[in-house]
């Protein structure tokens, strides 16, 4: 391979005291009810951001064939996941909110509000004029449902799944850099710096901010890149208030974000060239790494305040489980999609729960 593939947001993950209790709630709201992998592991391989000692966790991988990144949902086993130790402000350092894609804005806000969601605002316009509005969820996780007008399957749901973050960063001008170079988005849709008052509805949002959109101007490859889709990065700087690292003083996988997920393939390629640009893989699992019914190697490393970014090279995922039909990724060519057949063959994997 001569350069990177980067397929999309593969997944964000989410830290949560009860996977179970937590796949529930999310299949409800926002329809990720494809499991593709559930796995109850040793997490050996994270010891720099779990206090050098391994950790038993139980993780499942969920979907929503609708389009859109996944959801990691992501419990400790063994020992009580923390939750940060003072209440997190937009601006604060790291993922404040999943961005989620919908149809419509209101009709989705009328929607969620139905199934006793909490709802943060009303109906809301962006710089760019675009509706968007937030939730938060059972365990304190801020949502912004945005309108989408990119789908991959039709199945009568009001969302599609993970459509990028709103991420917390001290220095714009080197974060845009990160999030350009590295993953792509090259697109600057809007920066404004002002008090916005579409923020009044979240913690910390009537403080002044510097706020980007980045988007990708080129269409992603590879073989999960038309579920996936287009996904698009929120940054925002405080200008009058000092912001707090918002993992300060826990492990990964407490609650809340704990990373944002690239479907990728060319690792070796990608190793070197976050080297050379000043971020050098922490985390590196050069091989591939059984996840009980998917398989791949990973990465991780850190944007410019700490926020956790994995890459995911993914090698086999079931297509029909139930048969045994698993697929093997590295034997295709990396920038090539799927057929749309097979990967709608993959709702055959729709669950009803986890284990």
């Amino acid at each position: 391979m001569k350069e990177k593939v980067i397929s999309g947001i593969q997944q964000i993950g989410i830290g949560v005291p009860n996977v179970r209790e937590a796949w529930i709630w999310y299949k409800q709201s926002f329809g990720v009810d494809i499991r593709m992998f559930e796995d109850s592991a040793v997490a050996e391989h994270m010891l720099p951001y779990t206090g050098g000692k391994p950790q038993k966790r139980h993780a499942a991988l969920a979907l929503n064939l609708q389009g859109g990144g996944g959801f990691e949902i992501w419990q400790y086993v063994e020992r009580t996941p923390l939750s940060a130790k003072f209440e997190i402000q937009l601006g604060d350092l790291g993922i404040f909110a999943a961005k989620i894609k919908c149809h419509h804005a209101k009709q989705t806000l009328d929607y969620l509000k139905s199934k006793g969601v909490e709802i943060l605002s009303g109906i809301l316009r962006d710089p760019r004029g675009k509706e968007h509005f937030f939730v938060r969820d059972p365990y304190g996780n801020i949502f912004q449902l945005v309108t989408s007008i990119t789908w991959f399957r039709n199945e009568k749901k009001h969302t599609g799944a993970a459509y990028g973050a709103v991420i917390g960063v001290s220095d714009m001008d080197r974060s845009i850099d990160f999030y350009r170079s590295l993953l792509g988005y090259d697109q600057v849709i809007f920066d404004e710096s002002t008090i916005f008052g579409e923020f009044a509805c979240v913690p910390g949002g009537n403080n002044k901010f510097r706020r980007v959109l980045l988007r990708h101007s080129k269409p992603r490859l590879g073989a999960f890149s038309p579920v996936f889709g287009t996904s698009e990065i929120e940054l925002v700087q405080v200008l009058d208030r000092q912001p707090q690292k918002i993992y300060k003083e826990r492990f990964w996988g407490d609650l809340g974000f704990i990373h944002l997920c690239f479907d990728i393939n060319g690792m070796d390629l990608l190793r070197e060239e976050c080297k050379q640009k000043g971020f050098p893989f922490t985390v590196d699992v050069n091989h591939s790494f059984d996840m009980g019914e998917a398989a791949g190697s990973f990465s991780y490393t850190e944007d410019p305040d700490g926020a956790l970014i994995e890459f995911v090279e993914t090698h086999k995922i079931p297509i029909l489980k139930s048969m045994g039909w698993y697929l093997n990724l590295r034997k295709r060519k990396p920038e090539k999609p799927l057929p749309r057949w097979l990967l709608n063959a993959i709702r055959f994997n729709r669950a009803k729960d986890i284990k």
